[in-house]
Parts: structure tokens; C-alpha cells; sequence
């Protein structure tokens, strides 16, 4: 048996009879510091300010996070390291359950009734694994994924048990060096050899990101011949088939993965917008609902999921008029989104244009052009602009409403922030043939695209001179001003003029517009830290 008088272990379940016989039980073993807590929220308190080695969990605390979403945001949250043990301890024994909280690869899963012997054994085999790759975690805590290859090298050669772990340790160092050809000779060559579940996703992400959406579909196809109970295997199919233009497919594939593992979030709301997509409004009101409610006690929480339920409830009409049921169901959504997010005026706008379009369908005409009219006023005050899906929506909803000329401001200033990526300006041009929105970007895409490649070849001086003439050109673009930054402190590393610092921070200004759920916040910020230096 191993020493246990070092750890400190954290035990959260809601019966107090359990936790004092969990206690008895670590006591047995030698532990000395055993803190314990009754709910989700307190034992996320105590993560935040204490580091726990070994933390037993239980699954379903009754009202509030259950312990998938404990897991969650502890891993969202950094608020345990990759060394800390995370064991799930559950009761419940059914498959929705054990495959929702076994998506989110706690450490282990325990099913009670258990005796300190079984506890004991258990535990000892995860202490023995999580310190063979000790030096591998270190690595991972510190975001060094270079030092993450050399460690799995290492271990690989020393121990042969844990070479499969370090396969997986090594991908995902590889992914985040960006050495994808590396990366996809190491998947192939594994998968070549046996089939294995994470190796499939990954390789599935890396093609379908490289566009090669046919073999991607295969490899989706033929894992999940093998591993038919996987649900991630659905999501990554469900993915390529979307892209491919094949969206009903899509859809009935991620109905599979959530009958199998209705527990996620991010997977019901997936489906959502798949169903809104193919008009199947039954379908997607299932979904949302289930995300808006998984949500109430979820760090995925997400105001979308409140819109796309108003809007899947509206697509019911019949008709063109919509009865006082679903008004109900949706004036009691919108409501909650309102209350929910009551500091987020985005979500204010979008929740009046919502609200305002399901009124025109019960004929409330008179409320729906005030409701409108109070979005329209808020648009002007907005201090962060939406993301560019959502700016589209409320540009579509603005035209449905009447109000043609807020739609065509928003399309331009969709444009000028978001008008580099090639899905954006497909998505305006499907609500505008107008060339005063659609062509006032392309000079701008041009400078930027050569910007890059001059910062690719090192000519870092040249780049930012096409940086700065894109930026002239499109003032809020956002990867522009990005791209301009990081070559100013690029060149300020070298020069260290106050003048450069000075734009620097300028174009960083430009982008506090950014939305947070914008992919490129975290470029944003790593950028500012630097620029800043305090922030």
C-alpha cells in the first residue's frame, strides 16, 4: 500500500453518512488531510484556493453541478493540475449517464457500494500512472509542448506500458506546435496497426481542417464500425458531413450521439442548429430546451441556446400565425435570457428582435415595431460588436422587421470587422447584392494576404507596411489590427521604440470590440499582456 500521509484529497458527495465513511476510509489508508462538501459550487470554492491531489467526487448532488460539470470547469478553469487524480463516484449505473460523465476522461470511475480494499487498489494504480508520467504533466501544467515530446520520449523508452499514453500526449503536443504533417504520419501509422477512438477524432479533426473532407468521412466511418457506443466518433462524422453540404445526415448522426449521451451541452446545441438548419423545428426545440436547462448549472451556459430555442419554438407556426401556446413558451424564454443576461446589451438586442418577431406571427404588430424600434436604438450603444454569425442574424431579423437601413449598417460593419474570412462575405452576400457593402474589403484582403506572407518569409518591416495599408483601409478589422500589432511588437522587441509601443496599443483599442467567444480572444489577449505589460 502506498503513503498516502502527503496527499490532500478533497471528497464531495451530498449524503453526509457517505462522506464520513469515505473519510474513515482514506484515514485507514494513511491520509491525514481530507477536506469534504456537500455541493458542486463549494467544492469549486475550495479548488480555487487549495490544490487537491486526489479529489472523489460524486456524480448526482441533486440540485445544482453535478460532478461532470464540477470536472468541466475545473478543467476549463485550471483550477486543478494534470497531476491531480479526479475520480467520478456514482451509484447510478445507466448508460447516459456513465457515457456523458466518461466523455470527460475523469481519471477513473468508482461505483458505490465499494470496501476500502477495492478503494485502496484503485487509488494505487492511479498514484502509480500518475507518477510514471509525472514529468509529462509538469510539462502540460506549464503549456511546454516541446518539453511534452521530450518527456513522452523518455518514458516511452523506459517503460513500455505506458508508450500508448504517450502517443496521445504526443499528438496533442504536435497539434499545438502546429507540426501537423508530424502529426498525421503519427496518427496514420497508429491507426494503421489497431483502431483507436481518440486517434480517429484526431485524425478526422486534422483532415477535415486541411479540407481533405472524403478521407476524413472514412476514417469517421470505419472507426465507428468498431466503437458504435462512442460519441464523439458521431460528432466528428456529423462535422464532415455538414461541411460537405450534407446537413440531414449530419443531423441524424448527432441525434445518435445524444440519444446515446444526452448529458452535453455543447452537443444538444450542435443539434439545434443542425435542426434549424433543415427547418426541423420539433427536433431543434428539444435540443435548445435540453441546453438551456443542462445550462442553468453549467459552465457552457450560452445565451445562444435561449435564441435558437425562441426561434425554433417561432418556426412552428402554422400558417404564419402562431398560437398562444408557443407565445407562452417563448415570451417565458425570452424572459429568463433577459434576466439571465441583463448586463450583456447584445444579448438585449437579440432578445427584442426575437421577441418582436414571434409577435409579428400571434399578431401583437404594435408590440413587435416598439420592441424593434428599442433594438434598433440599442445597436448605437453597443460598447463590444456581435460575432459576425451573430451580426448576420440580427442584420436578417432587422430586414424581416422593416428596418432595411439598420440591416445594410450592420452588413457594413460586418464587413470592415469580419470581411477576411471568405464565410463571412458568403453569408452577406446572401442578404446583399449591394457594392458598397460587399466591395469595400477587397483592396484590404489583398494588403493583408501579402502582410502574411512577408511575416512568413521573416520580412517582418515589409508586413507591417501591408498590415498598416490594410488597416488604413478597414480601421475595425480585427485580424488586421491583430496582424498589425503583433508585428509592431515584433519589430518593438527588436527596436524598442516608445512610438511603436504607442501604435501597438492603438490597434489593440481598436479590437476591445471583439466579442469573447470570438475564436481569437486569446491571441487578443496574449497580445495586450504584452503590450500592456500590467493587464
Amino acid at each position: 500500500m502506498l503513503d498516502y500521509s502527503h496527499k490532500r484529497f478533497l471528497i464531495v458527495d451530498d449524503f453526509s453518512d457517505f462522506r464520513t465513511s469515505l473519510k474513515a476510509m482514506l484515514r485507514e489508508l494513511g491520509a491525514k488531510d481530507v477536506d469534504m462538501a456537500d455541493r458542486g459550487e463549494d467544492a469549486l470554492s475550495l479548488c480555487r484556493h487549495k490544490r487537491y491531489d486526489i479529489i472523489l467526487h460524486d456524480y448526482n448532488l441533486g440540485a445544482g453541478k453535478n460532478g461532470q460539470q464540477v470536472l468541466e470547469e475545473l478543467l476549463i478553469g485550471k483550477l486543478i493540475s494534470h497531476e491531480c487524480i479526479f475520480v467520478m463516484v456514482t451509484a447510478e449505473s445507466s448508460q447516459a449517464m456513465v457515457l456523458s460523465a466518461l466523455e470527460h476522461e475523469p481519471d477513473a470511475y468508482l461505483t458505490k457500494p465499494f470496501n476500502r480494499a477495492s478503494l485502496s487498489q484503485r487509488l494505487d494504480k492511479l498514484v502509480e500512472r500518475k507518477t510514471a508520467l509525472q514529468p509529462i504533466l509538469q510539462a502540460l501544467d506549464k503549456q511546454d509542448s516541446s518539453a511534452v515530446l521530450a518527456a513522452c520520449a523518455s518514458l516511452s523508452q523506459q517503460d513500455k506500458r505506458y508508450a500508448p499514453l504517450c502517443l496521445r500526449y504526443q499528438a496533442g503536443a504536435l497539434r499545438e506546435l502546429g507540426r501537423l504533417d508530424e502529426l498525421e504520419k503519427l496518427l496514420t501509422a497508429l491507426l494503421a496497426d489497431r483502431t483507436v477512438p481518440w486517434a480517429c477524432i484526431a485524425l478526422g479533426n486534422l483532415l477535415q481542417t486541411r479540407g481533405q473532407l472524403p478521407r476524413a468521412q472514412q476514417v469517421y466511418e470505419l472507426a465507428l464500425k468498431s466503437f458504435p457506443m462512442f460519441p464523439g466518433l458521431y460528432d466528428g462524422l456529423a462535422a464532415v458531413l455538414s461541411a460537405q453540404g450534407e446537413g440531414k445526415r449530419a443531423q441524424n448522426l448527432l441525434e445518435e450521439a445524444v440519444r446515446l449521451s444526452p448529458l452535453a451541452i455543447r452537443r444538444q446545441m450542435q443539434l439545434g442548429k443542425l435542426a434549424l438548419e433543415n427547418d426541423d423545428f420539433g427536433i431543434a426545440s428539444k435540443a435548445f430546451r435540453s441546453a438551456v436547462e443542462q445550462g442553468r448549472t453549467s459552465c457552457f451556459k450560452n445565451p445562444e441556446n435561449y435564441l435558437g430555442l425562441t426561434q425554433a419554438l417561432t418556426g412552428q407556426a402554422v400558417d404564419g400565425s402562431l398560437d398562444k401556446r408557443l407565445q407562452l413558451d417563448i415570451n417565458q424564454t425570452i424572459s429568463e435570457l433577459q434576466k439571465t443576461y441583463s448586463n450583456d446589451q447584445a444579448v438585449q438586442v437579440r432578445a427584442r428582435l426575437a421577441h418582436a418577431s414571434s409577435l409579428v406571427l400571434s399578431g401583437d404588430a404594435a408590440q413587435a415595431k416598439k420592441l424593434t424600434e428599442e433594438a434598433v436604438a440599442r445597436l448605437a450603444e453597443l460598447e463590444s460588436f456581435f460575432s459576425a454569425e451573430a451580426a448576420m442574424a440580427v442584420a436578417s431579423q432587422l430586414r424581416e422587421l422593416g428596418q432595411a437601413e439598420a440591416s445594410d449598417t450592420l452588413l457594413k460593419n460586418c464587413v470592415e470587422i469580419y470581411g477576411d474570412d471568405p464565410a463571412v462575405m458568403q453569408g452577406i452576400a446572401l442578404q446583399t447584392s449591394d457594392p458598397a457593402i460587399l466591395g469595400s474589403g477587397l483592396q484590404a484582403l489583398e494588403l493583408n494576404r501579402q502582410g502574411v506572407r512577408s511575416y512568413q518569409q521573416g520580412e517582418h518591416g515589409q508586413a507591417l507596411e501591408h498590415f498598416r495599408a490594410a488597416l488604413a483601409l478597414q480601421p475595425k478589422n480585427i485580424s488586421m489590427a491583430l496582424n498589425t500589432a503583433q508585428s509592431l511588437l515584433r519589430l518593438g522587441g527588436e527596436q524598442a521604440t516608445p512610438a511603436l509601443l504607442e501604435e501597438c496599443r492603438a490597434c489593440l483599442e481598436v479590437v476591445r470590440i471583439m466579442p469573447e467567444n470570438d475564436p481569437r480572444f486569446a491571441r487578443y489577449q496574449k497580445l495586450r499582456h504584452k503590450a500592456f505589460g500590467d493587464e
